[in-house]
């Protein structure tokens, strides 16, 4: 079955030409409208993690339900093919199931708001958003058990419900939901932000179609569309190549001891179609890193991925979907069996962007980054503070952005590009802990003609007993270098208690017992390097070592030679790049660090903590670990 979408205003919008001054006009409008919706959204919601640092992922698509300006990709086709009941003006729906939305979100903390917008009895657009929750209850504060082993222990699974008819809220599901979270009072501020945001972009929508008639503005849309699906078209032929062309990475383990796990994909083009197979991806894990990755998602990342690399003034849009072929098996770590745990799928969602530039990049070196921040790392810390009221922090950690072709990775920056860090007053006004180190760490970024960006150390002295979550990656693998550039640093967590004791955690932890007084180290990792290291020009190492990036011991690692006072010493550097330059192979594609096995065998000397042990499988693709 399928919505019934009740329009009492039968009249069929009409494709008719637009000219290129108005088609420009409508598209700079739709593209604001999107950025108000963000703006609304930060000015009216409660949780930091929306309110300060931007969790949260607009859309507006078109009549049919085709995105038109946005983030994520649009998932209004699918819901309007399984949803079994009425659309009306007035309606707005709820929803964060990934297993009842097909991956639209995919984990339970990502509320998902979808609003059709009609103008005259007429659908003529949608608006939908969806935000990270700081909670939706569950086992543990957060909401994102490393060690659940089932969906039903991550919180409350709300299926698509219409929490708006017709314009009024259905209160009685609205409390129900609210009252298995262990923050209502910021649920419900971002559930109302959300709605608002998604209200504003409906407004801006219907005086759009008011100023240029309701057949123009929706033909203006489908030409957006068309201008994508063009653009894309043209992308597709000149880097995806006819020949199979295959590349895998990894997530370093499932916070269950075991891992590393592969995501492994193959690309090809079929005229003007991209074909992306994961076959030989690993089966899914019996813990919650599993990632429900919807397949128009993945062809989201693959178009704002390359069209940021090769023409970023295109608006970004679904216009080229059709170009785009995508095959996940049922049953792996991307797409896991009904009722496989999810919560802490952000690992392998990140990991997606690496593989797709070791895929692209096999043909175009030159053109290519390395490996980068591709994670969103939580630090939670929760407790009673002294006034005996329950606090819950949730923060995501920034790191190092790869070295590229035409520069440096910055460091310290998030994955994703529209995020902020939320200001240590914040933090620190709102939560009982003081952040006494916030600075990058020198020489965490890999060594290239293009040095990777620094990953980001993090000191948090908590002032209040609690416990504390963390979930991160890339503590045993690298992030790789690429055309002879070396990796970058990986992450690592440390706790010193109050008396003290110090004591390594693992990148996965839950239930952290804690205590006034102690200290948690976060490190995060740092951007591969872009080419060979001795090939810098010795003045920027020098630079990089008076700003602190780079110390004076790891500028040798760029064959550069500094004296007391950081100035290049001419002869030694000469001498030692010499020296360097007749044992390195600057030729490689990919510097990795290591095979799994050599890493794996180097781990607990390197990084205090043993090496988790490998999968094994029960037989068929969807059995678990």
């Amino acid at each position: 079955m399928s919505a019934n979408i009740i329009q009492p205003n039968s009249t069929p919008l009409q494709r008719v030409d637009v000219d290129t001054v108005t088609l420009d006009i409508i598209e700079n409008a739709m593209a604001n409208a999107r950025n108000e919706m963000d703006a609304v959204l930060i000015r009216t919601a409660m949780s930091p993690g929306i309110r300060e640092q931007g969790d949260a992922f607009p859309m507006i698509a078109n009549h049919e339900g085709k995105m038109v300006v946005g983030q994520f990709g649009s998932f209004i086709t699918g819901f309007t093919q399984s949803y079994e009941g009425t659309i009306e003006d007035g309606d707005i729906f709820l929803t964060n199931d990934p297993y009842m939305c097909d991956g639209a979100v995919s984990h339970l903390p990502d509320w998902l708001v979808l609003v059709p917008i009609f103008k005259d009895g007429r659908l003529i657009n949608w608006a939908a958003m969806f935000g990270h929750m700081s909670d939706v209850g569950g086992k543990v504060p957060g909401s994102l058990p490393t060690d659940a082993q089932t969906i039903y222990e991550e919180g409350i699974r709300i299926p698509p419900v219409k929490i708006y008819k017709k314009g009024e809220l259905n209160e009685d599901v609205l409390d129900l939901i609210l009252h298995n979270v262990r923050m209502p009072r910021w649920n419900k501020s971002d559930f109302n932000a959300i709605v608002a945001s998604c209200r504003t972009a409906g407004r801006r929508c219907v005086e759009l179609a008011n100023r240029f008639g309701d057949d123009i503005f929706t033909s203006a849309l489908g030409m957006m569309l068309d201008r994508n699906f063009i653009a894309m078209r043209e992308i597709i032929r000149a880097v995806v190549p006819e020949e199979k062309r295959s590349f895998e990475d990894y997530i370093c383990d499932d916070g269950a001891g075991l891992g590393p796990y592969t995501i492994r994909c193959t690309m090809w083009r079929e005229g003007d179609k991209a074909i992306f197979d994961f076959e030989g991806t690993d089966p899914q894990a019996p813990s919650s890193v599993n990632f429900y990755l919807n397949e128009e998602m993945f062809k989201m990342f693959f178009g704002a991925f390359t069209i940021n690399l090769f023409d970023p003034s295109i608006l970004f849009n679904d216009g080229f979907y059709d170009l785009v072929e995508v095959n996940i098996p049922q049953g792996s770590i991307l797409k896991p069996n009904f009722p496989a745990a999810l919560s802490c799928r952000t690992h392998l969602l990140g990991r997606i962007f690496d593989v797709m530039g070791g895929l692209l990049g096999q043909g175009t070196p030159d053109a290519m980054s390395g490996a980068g921040f591709s994670d969103s790392p939580h630090f939670m810390y929760s407790g009673y503070d002294d006034n005996n009221e329950w606090f819950q922090l949730f923060q995501i950690g920034f790191g190092g952005i790869p070295g590229r072709p035409v520069g440096d990775g910055p460091d310290g920056h998030s994955l994703w590009p529209g995020f902020t860090n939320v200001p240590n007053e914040f933090v620190e006004a709102y939560f009982p802990l003081r952040i006494e180190t916030y600075e990058t760490i020198t020489d965490s970024g890999g060594a290239g003609l293009h040095r990777g960006g620094n990953g980001i150390r993090v000191g948090y002295r908590l002032l209040a007993d609690g416990e504390i979550s963390i979930h991160d990656d890339r503590w045993l693998t690298y992030p790789w270098g690429v055309n002879g550039g070396d990796p970058g640093q990986r992450s690592r967590k440390e706790l010193v208690k109050a008396n003290g004791e110090r004591r390594m955690l693992p990148s996965k932890c839950d239930h952290v017992k804690v205590e006034n007084g102690d200290l948690v180290i976060f490190d995060t990792w740092g951007g591969g390097g872009w080419g060979n290291p001795l090939e810098r020009d010795p003045k920027a190492v020098a630079s990089d070592v008076l700003k602190g990036l780079v110390s004076v011991e790891g500028a040798k690692r760029y064959g550069i030679v500094l004296d007391a006072k950081g100035q290049i010493d001419d002869s030694a550097t000469a001498a030692l790049r010499q020296d360097l330059g007749s044992t390195r192979d600057s030729s490689v594609l990919f510097s990795r660090g290591g095979t799994i096995e050599e890493i794996k065998a180097r781990c607990q000397d390197e990084t205090g903590l043993p090496a988790p042990a490998m999968p094994v499988w029960k037989s068929g693709i969807g059995g678990v670990a």
